[in-house]
C-alpha cells in the first residue's frame, strides 16, 4: 500500500466531516500564518488555532517568497485578513544546504538550472527578519502594521519573537 492509499483509508475510516460550522473562507481570527513544510510543525498546536481562524501558508523554510505574498494579497484583500505571523524553525533543512551547492546538484543531475531561489539560510532569526521584511515591503500586502516573526524550537515548543 503506498502511503496516499493509507491516508484515503485513513480519511475514509476518520472522523473528518469537512466544515460545516464554518460557513466562509474568511478566517475569523483574520490571520495569515507562514511556516514550513516541516512535519514536526502541527501549526494548530502550536497556536491553539481551531478550525476556520486561520489561513496557513507553508513552503520549504517557511520563507516569504513571490508565491506565498501572493497568497497573503489575496487573504488580505479578498478575505478579510490583518495579521500575519512569520514562523520558521530550528534545525530545518534550508539552513543545512547551501544555495549554490542544491544548485549545482540539481544541474547536474537535469542539465538546467532552476531560476527559483533555494532560501537557504545560516542563521534562522535573519531568515524570519528577512522574510517580514518582506511582508511589509511588499506594494501588494495591504496591512503591514501587525506582521510578526517567530523561531519555533522544534525540540522544546519553545516560540521566540524575532525583533
Amino acid at each position: 500500500m503506498t502511503a496516499i492509499d493509507e491516508l484515503l483509508e485513513r480519511h475514509a475510516n476518520g472522523v473528518d466531516r469537512g466544515a460545516p460550522g464554518v460557513p466562509t473562507p474568511v478566517p475569523s481570527l483574520h490571520l495569515a500564518v507562514v511556516t514550513c513544510m516541516d512535519a514536526r510543525i502541527k501549526v494548530f498546536d502550536v497556536f491553539g488555532l481551531r478550525h476556520g481562524e486561520a489561513h496557513i501558508m507553508r513552503n520549504a523554510g517557511g520563507v516569504v517568497t513571490d508565491d506565498i505574498i501572493r497568497s497573503i494579497a489575496i487573504s488580505q484583500r479578498k478575505l478579510q485578513t490583518r495579521e500575519v505571523i512569520v514562523m520558521q524553525h530550528t534545525s530545518c533543512g534550508l539552513s543545512m544546504i547551501t544555495e549554490d551547492e542544491f544548485k549545482d546538484e540539481l544541474e547536474e543531475e537535469t542539465r538546467l538550472r532552476p531560476p527559483w531561489a533555494i532560501e537557504a539560510f545560516r542563521e534562522v532569526k535573519d531568515s524570519v527578519r528577512q522574510s517580514v521584511e518582506r511582508v511589509r515591503r511588499s506594494p501588494f500586502v495591504k496591512h503591514t502594521d501587525l506582521v510578526r516573526g517567530f523561531v519555533y524550537d522544534v525540540a522544546t515548543a519553545e516560540l521566540t519573537e524575532v525583533h
